[in-house]
């Protein structure tokens, strides 16, 4: 497979020639998705070759009961599955009755699929010889509407070459469809009803044991020399459904069929309705036509754009791949639902269970915050609050009392659903990266109320957890932490890891601090708060206590942290002098190995040294990542951006920038050699991180926006945006100067450099 075969382009994503050979990949980088449902770039024709068919709907999900040899206490009941939907997109062409079908043509030329991420629309186009020599070229647009988010779009043009030709259309639905990852291979879907009506076909159907009823529907028309053709039923059975459009076509003249389809659910309508809301969406869209539909997505997109776009001069790859993180992180989550979240691959594969990870609260929120308003940051986190029940119930079932909370690892519903026991029981350090989310999110938007509505009750859930998790040791004097796993996967079972150590004393800190202020400010909300978790001060002081007492493993040797006891009793070699042959080390060694090595998979100490600089001085930073990166082999898409991020704080430019390109070109450029199974959401969050909190040096310091900017010499220049507490603030940074402008009607007081800089508004400030 090639891995580096899409063309660099500042605004669109551009596969040119076909290849059987990327086909699976190219589905997954030329997915589309509406916040509401996911495409992946799969072709609407019948392709016998190669591919990874996925259709997605938002929050539907499937419980697959958990697969182990050995079943453990507490264990996880089920894997919760993201499914793939029925098929709405599907089209059969004949020509002169043979199917056409790219895997079995003699000739296919001129192919070119492009993604336009500045219009949010994907097209595709080629020459063919058809397997019966018949001649055609093929033009192809798609798009999952903003406006109406329960539909999509396709036109699908095709003219003769040459000799005049039969050509049949079928367009169809599908619900006969399996998931490629499923532990069991059980049946996902029921089929309850198939119908048509006129040009319009609807298959209704409910996912098993979850019970979400969906109608899957479609409307088709065929447009031929400027008159509309009638379509007839073709084939309808108990999972299946077409339409059939047939005409013969003159020599370089074309027929175009323009299809409606999506997916109506019992999360926004009322069962018996799904009919109903279905011919409601596609008279909204009919009335509009393609075009109109189309402009009304190009409106949207450049709304977007105007807001979230960052802007590189000087280096396409670059520019290009932020782009393309950008527009995937705005197809996955828009927070016009505070029931969804962020899955790792949102609508592009069903790795990973498509679920909410940590990743959200660690990487997704600054983004969301900072390019759209408080209001979709503040769903992230209501999100969480309105699964602290559950999260409850998580920790009961692993033997902890009295209301301590522990988050899930990975969740559909609140409820833990991750199937690897050194995740699920030991991954922990997720819960404090929820307490720093609320944290974050009032340090960046000044949005106190959050915290007494709704955070306080989850930091007492996450306080008292940390409280009944450690054990007090008497040879240290102190209290530790056993049996975890730190954001390093590739070390298990560890004791003491730093960074969750760390993160347990600052959220006991932080919970108590929050205590005395609702205390103070908001005496209805604490009197509630108290009388529903029956927390008293003799429980605070045995926190307090704990906090005090914690103990983080230290090297006098080489004056770090380390990441856990034990450290350096590994052998210390550095990834540079690994053989190329053994990477990555996920692929080439047993799991055994990786355990017993140095090398860590992602950020540990040094995503604490994130998350918490202003506790440690420059000089802690760089000695800590002067140790910790010759270890790190960076085989989590987590990873490099939190090394750019730290590289840019200790002016490391050259190094900043390569971590950049490889968070921002991870999938373009598919460096873990993975992406056939879909795209890495939520550390696309992190690329945006590296330039606005790397190269930007953005940060919230006492109670203020402060930028320390800095440019890679690749760069004539970059520009963004950010959304600080309702003042929007364009930044554009060039190799001598940094250059301000506030929108809005209120001035607002910045640091730039450490030295005050007031903005007002209309106005651009020049360092």
């Amino acid at each position: 497979m090639n891995q580096d075969y899409i063309k660099a382009d500042k605004w669109c994503i551009i596969e040119e020639g076909f290849d059987k050979e990327n086909v699976k990949s190219s589905e997954s980088i030329f997915s589309i998705g509406n916040g509401a449902m996911g495409q992946r770039a799969n072709f609407e024709e019948s392709y016998s070759g190669e591919t990874f068919q996925g259709s997605y709907i938002a929050g539907v999900y499937y419980p697959d009961k958990t697969r182990v040899g050995w079943w453990k206490n507490g264990y996880p009941e089920y894997f919760a599955k993201v499914l793939n939907a029925p098929n709405w997109i599907g089209i059969k062409i004949y020509i002169d009755d043979t199917e056409f079908d790219l895997a079995t043509c003699k000739k296919v030329s001129g192919f070119k699929r492009e993604l336009n991420m500045k219009e949010g629309i994907y097209t595709r186009t080629f020459q063919a010889v058809s397997s019966n020599n018949v001649e055609i070229e093929v033009n192809i647009k798609r798009f999952l509407s903003l406006d109406i988010d329960e539909v999509g779009a396709i036109s699908y043009a095709l003219k003769v070459l040459k000799a005049d030709a039969k050509i049949a259309f079928e367009p169809f639905l599908d619900s006969g469809i399996t998931n490629e990852d499923s532990n069991w291979d059980d049946k996902f879907w029921n089929t309850t009803k198939v119908s048509t009506s006129h040009n319009r076909a609807f298959i209704e159907a409910h996912t098993m044991k979850t019970n979400f009823e969906t109608c899957t529907f479609m409307q088709a028309s065929l447009n031929y020399n400027g008159k509309e053709l009638p379509g007839v039923q073709s084939e309808k059975t108990e999972t299946y459904v077409s339409l059939k459009f047939e005409q013969k076509v003159k020599a370089n003249e074309t027929l175009t069929l323009t299809k409606f389809g999506g997916y109506t659910v019992t999360r926004n309508h009322v069962a018996n309705e799904l009919v109903t809301a279905a011919n409601d969406a596609l008279d909204k869209a009919s009335s509009l036509g393609f075009e109109g539909l189309m402009q009304t997505q190009k409106e949207a997109w450049a709304s977007i754009w105007e807001m979230s776009d960052i802007v590189i001069e000087g280096d396409v790859k670059a520019q290009q791949g932020i782009r393309f993180n950008i527009f995937q992180l705005n197809q996955t989550y828009l927070g016009t639902d505070s029931r969804l979240n962020i899955g790792p691959k949102g609508f592009t594969g069903e790795k990973y269970g498509g679920s909410t990870y940590w990743d959200t609260e660690a990487y997704c929120i600054p983004f969301y915050m900072a390019t759209k308003d408080d209001k979709v940051a503040r769903k992230l986190l209501k999100y969480r609050y309105n699964h602290l029940e559950k999260a409850i119930a998580n920790a009961t079932k692993l033997g902890f009392s009295n209301g301590a909370a522990l988050y899930p690892m990975v969740t559909m519903n609140g409820e833990e659903c991750h199937n690897e026991w050194e995740i699920t029981f030991e991954e922990i350090h997720r819960n404090g990266a929820i307490a720093f989310a609320i944290h974050n999110y009032y340090r960046y938007t000044g949005d106190y109320s959050y915290i007494p509505e709704m955070g306080l009750e989850v930091l007492i859930g996450i306080s008292r957890f940390w409280h009944q998790r450690v054990n007090f040791s008497k040879d240290k004097n102190k209290y530790v932490m056993l049996g975890v796993t730190g954001p390093n996967e590739y070390e298990n079972n560890v004791h003491n890891n730093w960074y969750t150590n760390y993160l347990a004393k600052w959220c006991i800190n932080y919970t108590l601090t929050q205590l005395t202020k609702v205390k103070n400010g908001y005496p209805d909300d604490y009197h509630r708060i108290m009388g529903k978790t029956k927390l008293t001060d003799r429980e605070c002081d045995k926190w307090r206590n704990v906090a005090d007492n914690m103990y983080f493993p230290y090297s006098k040797e080489f004056g770090v942290f380390l990441q856990q006891d034990g450290f350096l009793d590994k052998d210390l070699v550095k990834v540079d002098e690994l053989p190329k042959t053994d990477r990555p080390i996920n692929q080439k060694w047993s799991w055994d190995r990786i355990l017993r090595s140095p090398y860590i998979k992602q950020a540990d100490v040094l995503q604490g040294f994130y998350f918490f600089e202003e506790d440690f001085s420059l000089e802690d930073l760089e000695k800590h990542f002067d140790f910790y990166e010759p270890f790190t082999v960076h085989e989590s898409s987590l990873s490099p951006c939190v090394h750019s991020i730290q590289a840019a704080k200790l002016g490391r430019m050259e190094q900043a920038y390569n971590f950049y390109l490889r968070t921002s070109r991870l999938d373009l450029d598919d460096y873990n050699k993975e992406v056939e199974e879909g795209l890495h959401i939520t550390s696309m969050a992190g690329t945006w991180m590296s330039i606005v909190e790397g190269f930007g040096g953005m940060r919230v310091i006492d109670d203020k926006l402060s930028f320390k900017p800095q440019i890679p010499n690749q760069w004539k220049a970059y520009s963004f945006k950010v959304n600080f507490r309702n003042r929007i603030i364009k930044v554009t940074v060039t190799a001598k100067t940094a250059s301000f402008e506030l929108s809005g009607s209120k001035e607002v007081s910045i640091r730039v450099n450490g030295k005050k800089v007031e903005l007002f508004p209309d106005e651009i400030v020049t360092v």
